[in-house]
């Protein structure tokens, strides 16, 4: 279970034990740059952070996984199924474009220097406050508990920085040669079978344009794991993690 911006692993707090409760062997991760996570100054390209999904799956023991990934963590588990397919059993993706559908509005705030990490961390992370507020649906509002341990996450050293570099390689890729064999390399069909979803009210997530199946959670916004987690978690146990 793969997270995404501004989140950790504690993202999945509703799904690990409803998982758990099912004999499923769930696990979730503070991604490369995040949480507890190492903070290297380099690696948040694609292709690295595919291979650090692929070596956890290794690691961990296991022959295959299935990926499920909310924003940025959608976007690799996609990208992991493409470059490593035969660890990957399916592949949940919520509130992510694919990684060929990624919009370049969202990226471009985090392209200045020092600017971005700045504004992440001013007056303890009340941007990402701001952020969680803006992004969740008009019915749902984040509880103090979520917001506070949202915002001390965000404030780990290093965490800001490495943040936006998974923004800064995505934008600044597309004028590279490795971005254009990026972009062959995600383009072709997946291997393993793929469901997608979003929230009704997510501004967040570009209208999917690819042709694989997605469902539509009623009444979220950008967080449906949190704003409705019964119907994200039937929906994982009954296509691919179950």
């Amino acid at each position: 279970m793969l997270h995404g911006f501004p989140e950790f692993w504690w993202t999945w707090r509703h799904q690990l034990p409803a998982l758990a409760a099912h004999g499923r062997h769930a696990v979730a991760v503070d991604l490369r740059g995040y949480g507890q996570s190492d903070k290297t100054p380099r690696g948040y390209d694609g292709w690295t952070l595919a291979g650090d999904v692929a070596g956890l799956i290794k690691a961990l023991g296991a022959r295959r996984a299935h990926l499920v990934g909310h924003g940025w963590g959608g976007v690799l588990a996609w990208t992991t199924a493409a470059l490593h397919p035969r660890l990957v059993e399916s592949v949940m993706t919520i509130s992510a474009p694919h990684p060929l559908e990624i919009p370049l509005r969202p990226l471009l705030p985090a392209q200045p220097p020092f600017w971005p990490e700045r504004r992440l961390v001013a007056e303890d992370a009340a941007v990402v406050e701001r952020l969680l507020r803006t992004w969740t649906g008009p019915s749902w509002t984040p509880d103090s508990e979520l917001l506070r341990r949202t915002r001390e996450a965000m404030l780990i050293r290093g965490v800001p920085h490495c943040s936006m570099e998974y923004f800064r390689w995505a934008f600044r890729s597309r004028l590279r040669g490795d971005g254009r064999e990026f972009a062959r390399a995600v383009s072709r069909p997946l291997e393993a079978p793929v469901l997608r979803l979003r929230g009704e009210h997510d501004l967040r997530t570009s209208p999917i344009t690819r042709h694989e199946p997605y469902r539509v959670i009623d009444g979220a916004g950008h967080f449906p794991q949190w704003e409705d987690p019964d119907a994200v978690t039937a929906l994982l146990l009954g296509a691919g993690a179950g």
